[in-house]
């Protein structure tokens, strides 16, 4: 399993637009990919501006799947990636799981 964190700096003001974003591009990205396992995207009500993604893939391929789709590219890599700042990627690979 891959796991993906993303904690994302938005442009001043921009909240409301990315989390619009993030709720259509949910079903329609990762809610229709076989190897996204989970897809959660978390605010942070003392830090305007700011996104955090937690995602889980079965592996790299599926990832490569994610980020290839119609809708990752024009919702996400199109219209939210106009309203951040900056962001990390940080890759994790799952060592214990209960």
């Amino acid at each position: 399993m891959l796991a993906k964190v993303f904690p994302i700096k938005l442009k001043d003001g921009n909240q409301a637009a990315a989390e619009a974003i993030v709720q259509e591009f949910a079903p329609k990205g990762p809610g229709a990919e076989e190897g996204t396992l989970s897809f959660r995207v978390y605010r942070d009500p003392s830090n305007p501006d700011y996104l955090l993604f937690v995602e889980h893939f079965a592996d790299q391929a599926a990832y490569d799947a994610h980020t290839g789709s119609a809708a990752y590219k024009e919702l996400i890599a199109g219209r939210f990636a106009d309203l951040i700042v900056e962001f990390v990627e940080v890759d994790h690979h799952l060592l214990v799981s209960l």
